[in-house]
């Protein structure tokens, strides 16, 4: 039986990942679980699941968590240290990070302190720490399992290999909501059109990531820490299927692949229990059906924020998390309506062209970096918009 921490029980990750707990009842045991401010949802899984160990984030909605798990045996927190301790949680022997945005840093910081393993499903935690986190991971030697299709592909790949070092990754991308529309036609997309991903049911945030690619080039950054590889060695296919998750290309020139139906409860499962391959109800990818797979190179003029972002990975410093505390505020006065589409990118290079980066001396630092982002992005978008 593995003791679960499950960071984000409200959001998509999180509630996947309690449907494969189902799967795995006999194997898999949710000790600890949180969310942001939802705490309906929080107590209705706190019902079902019996945990040791609630909180939510909201300190605000602590009153009504309370009154509404009254007839419970069971713990309860509230504020972001509250969360925090979900991760390192006695008898977690698994934090599954499902919280979006920075606010999975302490979380993260949390478990690897406590010794946990840990199911990564946030990705703006270690682009914006990995120089300080990876090194502290290594040490302990604890395995961090990515749940990100993609990453979770290349692990899986990389399985039975025994040393075979990779010579490159390769991570395919949908193209999000506007890889076939008219790239003249992008500034007059709005929010509802950007939220329509064709392939994958995520949070309005990542979905617009998606459209932008800027969470592509997030997940390079991650690429280069979870597996230790040269971004130069790290290439971005359009692939609109969604079939192959990603691949990995050896020295003798062979190719391994990562097939499956875009479900992501599929990797969430790999995260938990691989690499064994327990049977589950998912639905099967009929090859015969799928007929025909595409691939193709992401154009520049579309996707502007792609390579911008892996620029700032390959500077390093703060940087990353610099870019990311600046795209989640840029990202966020879009759907607002206070930015059209095409801003985000744009306004996104000028606000790295004029930073300076600093070294990553200690984790105060990441956040620092992350807080000027979002002020300067605030900012900026104030007076490109004409707002007060």
């Amino acid at each position: 039986m593995i003791g679960l921490a499950v960071l984000g029980v409200s959001g998509s990750i999180g509630r996947q990942a309690l449907e494969v707990c189902r799967w795995h009842g006999e194997r898999l045991r949710p000790l600890a679980l949180t969310v942001g401010s939802n705490w309906r949802a929080l107590a209705e899984a706190a019902r079902e699941w019996r945990p040791r160990y609630i909180a939510v984030g909201d300190e605000q909605a602590y009153g009504e968590l309370c009154g509404a798990c009254a007839d419970l045996s069971v713990r309860i927190g509230a504020g972001a240290e509250a969360v925090a301790e979900a991760a390192a949680y006695q008898g977690v022997d698994l934090a599954l990070l499902a919280i979006s945005g920075m606010a999975a840093l302490p979380p993260l910081l949390a478990a690897v302190a406590a010794g946990k393993d840990i199911a990564l499903a946030n990705k703006e935690s270690l682009v914006a720490s990995g120089e300080l986190v990876m090194p502290e991971i290594r040490r302990r030697k604890l395995q961090l399992a990515p749940v990100d299709s993609e990453h979770s592909a290349i692990w899986q790949c990389l399985a039975g290999e025994n040393g075979n070092r990779p010579e490159r990754l390769i991570l395919t991308a949908s193209g999000g909501a506007f890889r076939d529309l008219p790239v003249e036609q992008l500034a007059g997309v709005t929010p509802a059109m950007a939220l329509q991903h064709p392939n994958w049911r995520m949070g309005p945030k990542i979905t617009v990531d998606c459209a932008t690619m800027v969470n592509k080039g997030l997940e390079v950054i991650e690429a280069h820490w979870l597996f230790d590889m040269d971004y130069d060695r790290i290439e971005v296919v359009i692939h609109p299927e969604s079939l192959i998750h990603s691949l990995v290309g050896f020295a003798d020139g062979s190719l391994k692949a990562q097939l499956a139906l875009p479900d992501m409860r599929l990797p969430i499962q790999y995260a938990l229990l691989g690499p064994e391959r327990p049977a589950n109800p998912a639905p099967r990818l009929d090859v015969a059906a799928a007929a025909a797979l595409h691939f193709s190179a992401p154009d520049p003029r579309r996707f502007p924020a792609l390579e911008l972002v892996r620029q700032a990975g390959r500077t390093g410093g703060s940087a990353p998390a610099y870019l990311n505390g600046a795209n989640e505020a840029l990202v966020a006065a879009f759907l607002r309506g206070q930015l059209p589409f095409t801003a985000i990118g744009l306004l996104l290079a000028r606000l790295m062209e004029d930073y300076r980066p600093r070294p990553l001396t200690a984790l105060p630092a990441v956040f620092e970096a992350a807080e000027q982002g979002r002020a300067d992005a605030e900012q900026l978008s104030r007076n490109v918009s004409g707002r007060k």
